[in-house]
C-alpha cells in the first residue's frame, strides 16, 4: 500500500535538536540492527535499512539538514539532491563502519532493483481527499523462464576460474619502491565472481526482461506539491534474482480557482460589500467539501480573518484536518448610483476626517440606509 515518507528524526529515533554525535550513535545502532546480512530474506528489514541510511545521509549534512528542517522532504527537491536507493544504503554503511569504497559489496549475489519515479499531476480537491490512479509501466522485471538467474533452466552459474569466485584479482607491479600489489575487479567475470556458461535464451543471460504492467496506486489524502508517495516493490527488477525496487510518485497539484493552501490550512480571499462589513451578514463561502454558511460580524474590518474548523487539508500521516481561513476583502465599487452616492455623502463627516469609533455609529448607519 502506498505511503508517504516518515519524518527523518522519527526514523532515527532522535529529537530535532540532536547533535551530530547523537545522530551517529542512533544510525550505528539501527544500521547494525536492520542490516540485511543479519536479517536474510526479511524485506521489512531491508526497507528499514534503506530508510535509516537515507535519514542519516540528510541529517548528517548541515546544509541538507537545514533545508529539511525548513521545508521537510520538499527541501531535498529544492536542493537538487540525487535519489537514495538500496545500494546507496550499503555504500553509506561501508564508508561509515569500515571506510570501504562504494560499490565493492554484494557483487555476485542478488541485488535490489532500481527505484523508479513518476511525475503525477492531480487536482486540488484530489490532493485533499486522496485519489486512485492507474499507470501503465514498462520496466525491467525478472525473467520468468530463468527466475532472474540468467542461466538456462536446469543449469546455474559457476564460479569464475580466473578469480575463484571472489570477483577480484590481484595485480603485482614493479616500481621504484619495489613490488606494488593492487586489487581490481576480475576482467573475465566483471567482478561478479560467477560465470553463466548456458545463458537463458529468453533474457540472453541478463536475468531481466522488459515487461509492461498496470499498477493501481492509492494517493493518500493530504499530499501537497513536491511530496513523494512510495509504492513498495513496483520499481525495476533486481539483478540476479534480487528484489524489485520501489516506485515513487512525485506529486504536483493544480491550483484551485478560489482556494489556496498553506500546509494544513486552506485560505479563501472573500469579497464582501461595504454594507456587509459594516452591518454584518450570513454568506456562503466555498470549501473543498462544498459551500458552507459563515457569519460576517458587524463592524468587520478589511483583512479580518474568520476560521472555519475542520475544513482544511488533512495531515497525510495522521489524517487530522486543519482549518480553513477566510480573509475578508471589502470591495469598494468603482461606480456608484446617484442614490448610493447620496447615502455615502450623508455618512461622510463634514470635516473630511474619519468617523470616530463610538457607540451609536452603526445604529446611525442603519437609520440612513433604512434598516
Amino acid at each position: 500500500m502506498p505511503q508517504t515518507k516518515r519524518d527523518y528524526y522519527e526514523v532515527l529515533g532522535v529529537d530535532r535538536g540532536a547533535s551530530p554525535a547523537e545522530l551517529k550513535r542512533a544510525y550505528r545502532a539501527l544500521a547494525m540492527r536492520y542490516h540485511p546480512d543479519r536479517n536474510p530474506g526479511d524485506h521489512t528489514s531491508e526497507e528499514n535499512f534503506k530508510e535509516i541510511g537515507e535519514a542519516y545521509q540528510v541529517l548528517s549534512d548541515p546544509d541538507r539538514r537545514q533545508r529539511y528542517d525548513s521545508f521537510g522532504h520538499a527541501g531535498e527537491a529544492m536542493g537538487g539532491s540525487a535519489g537514495f536507493n538500496f545500494q546507496s544504503a550499503f555504500d553509506l554503511f561501508d564508508m561509515f563502519f569500515a571506510g570501504g569504497s562504494p560499490g565493492q559489496r554484494r557483487r555476485g549475489g542478488p541485488q535490489r532493483g532500481n527505484d523508479l519515479q513518476l511525475q503525477v499531476t492531480i487536482d486540488f480537491e484530489e490532493a485533499i481527499r486522496g485519489v486512485s490512479r492507474t499507470f501503465d509501466l514498462t520496466r525491467y522485471a525478472a525473467c520468468a523462464e530463468c527466475a532472474g538467474s540468467g542461466a538456462r533452466a536446469g543449469t546455474q552459474a559457476v564460479a569464475c576460474s580466473d578469480c575463484a569466485g571472489q570477483g577480484q584479482v590481484q595485480r603485482v607491479r614493479q616500481s621504484l619502491l619495489g613490488q606494488m600489489v593492487t586489487v581490481e575487479a576480475c576482467p573475465r567475470c566483471h567482478g561478479e565472481g560467477k560465470m553463466i556458461e548456458s545463458p537463458c535464451a529468453n533474457c540472453h543471460g541478463q536475468g531481466l526482461v522488459e515487461a509492461a504492467k498496470e499498477v493501481e496506486v492509492q494517493i493518500p489524502p493530504g499530499v501537497d506539491n513536491e511530496m513523494r508517495v512510495r509504492v513498495p516493490g513496483e520499481g525495476a527488477g533486481g539483478p540476479r534474482g534480487g528484489p524489485p525496487g520501489d516506485l515513487y510518485l512525485l506529486i504536483s497539484v493544480r491550483p484551485h480557482e478560489e482556494l489556496q493552501r498553506r500546509g494544513m490550512t486552506i485560505v479563501y480571499e472573500c469579497p464582501i460589500t461595504f454594507s456587509q462589513a459594516a452591518l454584518g451578514d450570513t454568506i456562503e463561502v466555498p470549501t473543498v467539501d462544498g459551500p458552507v454558511s459563515m457569519v460576517v460580524k458587524p463592524a468587520s474590518q478589511y483583512g479580518q480573518q474568520v476560521r472555519i474548523p475542520g475544513k482544511g487539508a488533512p495531515d497525510p500521516r495522521t489524517g487530522r484536518r486543519g482549518d480553513q481561513v477566510v480573509r475578508l476583502r471589502v470591495v469598494i465599487p468603482s461606480r456608484l448610483t446617484a442614490r448610493e452616492r447620496e447615502l455615502l455623502l450623508e455618512l461622510a463627516p463634514p470635516d473630511g476626517k474619519p468617523h470616530p469609533v463610538r457607540k451609536g455609529f452603526f445604529e446611525n448607519l442603519k437609520d440612513v440606509i433604512g434598516l
